[in-house]
């Protein structure tokens, strides 16, 4: 069983999108435990005041180390952690580009703790002492760190055995083989004027097969070219791109 905590001033949000879903199946499944920790209870100071200003008269507010400190302390995660099993996580912008690859890389983790962060950050001590990974979905900056752990945990949590209805659907995943998926169609066959392609209602699961890979391919050419560099292609899938 994974095991995935936030570290959020925002449980409430956490919870909520935790409560629907896949990440609610695989709790009930068993599959997967969740749990939320407030920084904010860790200080001790009549307002409960979590952030301070940054040194060297940077602009905005950032989280102060020792509240997030106590938080991870009191569920269990050590300073200096070593444990192949556990991932720490911070969300940030500067972070190492989260992807499908690292997704199932932290699915055979036995825990996950995300820090999430707000304002301008977290201070950068308790990330370095506690051996956080910083990790971004993206080239952009949200208002919180709550939407990109749980982003990220969706995926992660998805790819546990028993989470998914239908465990062949993992390997037609986009990004499952490094490429884009294919385009899919359910009934009616013809929906205003628009049929699906033949070689579906072939039977012909080879030459479906086929079919699949070579719109996979062209639609990862047309659109994330860049995913062509690192995925697996033989021949054949060049005489398809070179079409």
């Amino acid at each position: 069983m994974l095991r995935v905590d936030f570290v959020t001033l925002f449980p409430e949000m956490i919870q909520g999108a935790l409560a629907h879903s896949m990440m609610r199946r695989a709790m009930e499944g068993g599959a997967a435990q969740f749990g939320t920790v407030n920084p904010r209870d860790f200080c001790y100071d009549r307002h409960q005041k979590v952030d301070d200003v940054p040194f060297g008269g940077a602009a905005g507010m950032l989280i102060k180390a020792e509240p997030v400190a106590l938080a991870l302390e009191a569920i269990g995660i050590p300073e200096e952690t070593t444990d192949p099993d556990v991932e720490v996580i911070v969300t940030d912008p500067t972070g190492v580009l989260f992807d499908q690859g690292l997704a199932t890389e932290w699915s055979k983790k036995k825990r996950l703790v995300f820090l999430c962060g707000h304002y301008e950050g977290i201070d950068q001590r308790v990330v370095t002492r506690f051996r956080a990974k910083a990790a971004s979905i993206g080239d952009f900056i949200l208002t919180n760190g709550e939407i990109p752990a749980l982003t990220m945990a969706d995926a992660v949590v998805r790819l546990l055995p028993g989470v998914l209805g239908n465990e062949g659907s993992l390997a037609a995943d986009t990004h499952s083989d490094g490429l884009l998926s294919a385009p899919n169609y359910t009934r009616p066959e013809v929906w205003r004027g628009a049929a699906i392609p033949e070689v579906l209602k072939s039977g012909d699961h080879q030459a479906i097969a086929k079919w699949r890979r070579a719109q996979s391919l062209v639609a990862t050419r047309q659109f994330r070219p860049e995913l062509l560099a690192k995925a697996k292609v033989d021949k054949a899938d060049l005489n398809v791109l070179s079409s």
